[in-house]
């Protein structure tokens, strides 16, 4: 998905998560598509925006609420990626909370 999400006026919240892939595949990418099909299903998703460069990937979701992230991060499907990623396919990653309290939108 490479697209400017549309949310809501703040507040709301940003997770940012950061990583550096690893060489191994392993289905990452059909895993990354199910992670946004899932989470876009979730109570409190307001939307998802990545970037990826060579060897830096960023990828920002935006939420309702903690309890909305919180109760995401417990999902068992997300646990299982979250697992394989941390065995597999991330060399080293952040993740970041943030409240957004601003925000504004440019379409030219």
């Amino acid at each position: 998905m490479s697209r400017v999400a549309k949310t809501p006026q703040p507040p709301y919240y940003a997770v940012i998560f950061s990583s550096q892939r690893t060489e191994v595949d392993g289905g990452y990418g059909k895993m990354a598509d199910k992670m946004v099909e899932l989470a876009s299903q979730q109570e409190g998703f307001l939307g998802v925006e990545n970037a990826h460069d060579e060897g830096l990937s960023i990828t920002v979701s935006y939420w309702e609420s903690l309890d909305a992230i919180k109760k995401w991060k417990e999902h068992s499907a997300h646990q299982v990626a979250q697992d394989r990623g941390k065995s597999e396919w991330y060399k080293k990653f952040a993740l970041r909370v943030c409240r957004v309290e601003r925000a504004q939108f440019y379409e030219m």
